[in-house]
């Protein structure tokens, strides 16, 4: 889908456009607010994983203590458990805070300057008076401004996470997991940090799945968006038209098609998120079971214990998230690139009428 002067809707030039004018939220007065929220976030991101580092070890010692029946040890571990879990929780309680803030002021901040340039020298007149502009520019600001200022602040402290996540349980995976005799015993020949490979092959194959059957979500995605606006277009002309110009049923004729077109794109974006669930639902449910699976032959030797069974599976588990970070988010990522490049597309628009480029500084909007 092209804009009128050749611009791809889904594209650099949109997604460039929109950061021109998102980014301002962080400058200019009160900006010390969003700066602040994000070392917070940062520093919660940081906080959390050494949480779940601290429960991965406890997750080793108590099945430790549990294969050698050892009473103390068990109590030593129950006891441990409700701390870690206490900080777990009110780490993730507060990043939700900290996070829907955020979103809440960029949205009120950039949903004002759009607003501002809207109603700037009657340009929401003349976008509707141009056949070539894009039309309803109100759904834009309001519901593909709110998705284009959610969406980044949950993939970027998500992609944070999982590469430190990846990072920190790479090593204990190969710290764990040793190496692995493979080929003919006489031969002698080990894999070091077999664990760690095989991750890594797992989360390629997985990656490369998701992105096999989700490459044209992005497309269906914008096509559904403009279809959604289409209609509610339509309908909104009918409030105009002239009573009794035309026959009810010429009247209904433009929603009617429009909502065979919403209907049609929904049918597509279906099918796009049905193939993607086949793909992350079953990397969810394997990733564990093939960390045990694989640590098994160590264990039946004795080289692992099963706390460390359970501690490489657990790893390896956390490992999968974090290496398919583009596996859980392709289809949020794909519903953010069509959104921000709608309004991005609003912009350009703007910019043909001669609005100012430089975002304004709204400081009413970010103190909400």
């Amino acid at each position: 889908m092209r804009t009128d002067d050749g611009v791809s809707a889904v594209g650099p030039r949109p997604l460039r456009r929109f950061w021109h004018t998102a980014l301002g939220f962080g400058r200019g007065k009160g900006s010390w607010v969003p700066w602040t929220l994000i070392g917070l976030l940062i520093l919660c991101v940081v906080a959390q994983l050494l949480v779940q580092y601290r429960l991965n070890i406890w997750n080793r010692d108590f099945f430790d203590a549990l294969e050698k029946r050892n009473g103390t040890g068990i109590r030593h571990q129950t006891y441990l458990l409700p701390g870690l879990a206490a900080c777990s929780i009110f780490l993730a309680a507060f990043a939700v805070w900290a996070r829907m803030t955020f979103q809440r002021r960029w949205r009120g901040w950039l949903t004002a300057h759009l607003v501002g340039l809207w109603l700037e020298d009657g340009n929401y007149r003349r976008l509707e008076a141009g056949s070539d502009e894009p039309q309803l520019a109100e759904y834009r600001i309001a519901e593909d401004a709110r998705i284009a200022t959610d969406a980044p602040i949950d993939l970027v402290t998500g992609l944070l996470a999982s590469v430190l996540t990846a990072a920190t349980f790479v090593v204990v995976l190969w710290t764990v997991g040793g190496s692995i005799a493979i080929g003919p015993a006489r031969l002698g020949l080990e894999l070091p940090g077999y664990l760690v490979f095989a991750s890594i092959i797992y989360a390629m194959l997985t990656t490369g799945a998701m992105v096999l059957v989700g490459r044209r979500m992005a497309h269906v995605i914008e096509r559904k968006n403009q279809a959604e606006s289409e209609l509610k277009f339509a309908v909104a002309r009918l409030r105009t038209a002239p009573a009794g110009a035309t026959g009810a049923g010429a009247q209904a004729r433009p929603v009617s098609f429009a909502l065979d077109e919403v209907i049609r794109n929904w049918r597509l974006l279906c099918g796009q998120h049905v193939r993607t669930t086949l793909v992350s639902s079953g990397n969810t449910l394997l990733a564990p079971i093939i960390g045990l699976i694989l640590s098994v032959p160590k264990y039946i030797d004795g080289s692992l214990s099963l706390g460390e069974v359970t501690q490489a599976a657990a790893a390896f588990a956390a490992v999968q998230i974090a290496f398919n970070w583009l596996v859980d988010n392709y289809p949020r990522l794909a519903e953010w690139a069509s959104s921000a490049s709608r309004v991005g597309v609003l912009l350009l628009a703007f910019d043909r009428l001669g609005a100012p480029r430089r975002p304004v500084a709204t400081e009413a909007a970010s103190g909400r």
